[in-house]
């Protein structure tokens, strides 16, 4: 095991789908009129397509190790994290053993810190760091959870986010998250219709169904305080990312505001330990989001998840497949996962990061096994037919 090598790192782009799920054809549920911090210009309003939210892509990156073996994964990043991989991290990677994950992290983070900390080049670092842990899943012959200690339950639970938790629950979702249709810009109409939105949800899915809004960062505070406030009579469980995500006096004060019992979630678009140890230290939030493929990988998830646990903060990944199952299966303060609805109207259980994965596992009535998750590494296989391209190589 010592002896096996990295001998090539390789990074690719892909449209359409994938891990930039935003990137869809016109008239899918996730580019509908959804609050964005961009919402405030009517010119950007009605689409997040409008602003550019698709423009990245896909980022694929693959490492092959000297037994043959090949690790990947992917991420939003397209064809800048290939150049980021290709001409500047590859030289943290070739040459060094595949037992070397920490050591790569740690280099490939410090040597990016005067034009990284956040953004595509974490994420880019993400996708590396998940291709080395789905490289030595397969050298070892063992799924990625095993290298994490191993499951603490038998299976894990979902809930739905898409445009109709109505339907989610009866697919066997314990609750359903909705994107925010109105921001700040649309004034007192636009919150009596977020509101009569939530209601006619509630009247649908009845009383014992979690209902949560994902804001997207595109509130202030007095706006996000009293959507909370109105959202009350109707149980909301949570207000997600109501706020930009450097705002962190304010969701401080927002945790303090809204309702006795209602959540407030963030860190979708948070990164590394020293993120999250803000949201933390200041009482942000009551549970933290973290994206695997976003915040760091697996390497830095492991130490948010650990921070989160010694301030008794609940970590619940943001939507990520496989990437995040393999850890929240792992852990106790992860009691249940998110799942994406990519089908366009949200009506059905498609693969989350279809068309590019094979052999994705999907929830069965709201769950899904462990032993779903047994192949080894991350158990899924890149799909030949999605047009791969490498626009750089070294």
């Amino acid at each position: 095991m010592s002896e096996v090598t990295i001998n090539q790192v390789r990074a690719y782009t892909v449209r359409g789908g994938g891990a930039d799920y935003h990137d869809q054809a016109e008239g899918h549920w996730i580019d509908a009129q959804i609050a964005t911090p961009m919402s405030k210009y009517p010119e950007y309003r009605m689409t997040r397509r409008s602003f550019g939210l698709n423009v990245l892509g896909t980022l694929v990156v693959e490492v092959e190790a000297s037994d043959g073996s090949v690790g990947f994964a992917v991420t939003t990043g397209g064809e800048i994290g290939a150049w980021i991989v290709e001409k500047h991290l590859a030289r943290f990677i070739e040459g060094k053993r595949v037992t070397e994950i920490e050591k790569i992290w740690d280099q490939m983070f410090n040597a990016t810190l005067y034009y990284g900390r956040k953004g595509v080049v974490i994420n880019t670092i993400s996708c590396v760091d998940l291709a080395l842990w789905d490289l030595l899943g397969k050298v070892r012959e063992e799924p990625v959870h095993q290298l994490l200690g191993g499951p603490v339950r038998d299976e894990l639970t979902f809930y739905a986010t898409g445009a109709r938790p109505d339907l989610a629950k009866q697919m066997g979702f314990i609750g359903g998250k909705m994107p925010l249709a109105h921001g700040p810009a649309e004034g007192e109409e636009g919150l009596k219709r977020n509101l009569a939105h939530l209601a006619e949800m509630r009247r649908a899915v009845g009383e014992d169904f979690w209902l949560m809004y994902d804001c997207w960062m595109s509130l202030d505070l007095n706006y996000a305080t009293r959507l909370a406030q109105g959202a009350q009579e109707f149980g909301l469980k949570w207000i997600e990312e109501a706020l930009p995500p450097d705002d962190y006096w304010g969701y401080a004060q927002l945790k303090r505001d809204v309702p006795k019992g209602m959540l407030v979630n963030t860190g979708e678009h948070e990164a590394t330990r020293w993120g999250f140890r803000l949201l933390m230290e200041m009482e942000c939030c009551d549970v933290i989001q973290p994206d695997v493929g976003w915040c760091g990988g697996l390497t830095e998830l492991i130490k948010i998840s650990a921070l989160a646990d010694a301030h008794n903060k609940l970590v619940v990944p943001h939507g990520s497949s496989v990437y995040s199952y393999h850890f929240v299966i792992t852990r106790h303060n992860s009691p249940f996962a998110e799942f994406l609805m990519m089908a366009p109207k949200a009506d059905e259980v498609v693969p989350m990061f279809n068309p590019l994965l094979l052999d994705e596992p999907v929830p069965e009535n709201g769950r899904m096994s462990a032993s779903a998750l047994d192949k080894p590494g991350f158990g899924v296989r890149l799909n030949p037919e999605c047009g791969l391209s490498r626009p750089y190589q070294h």
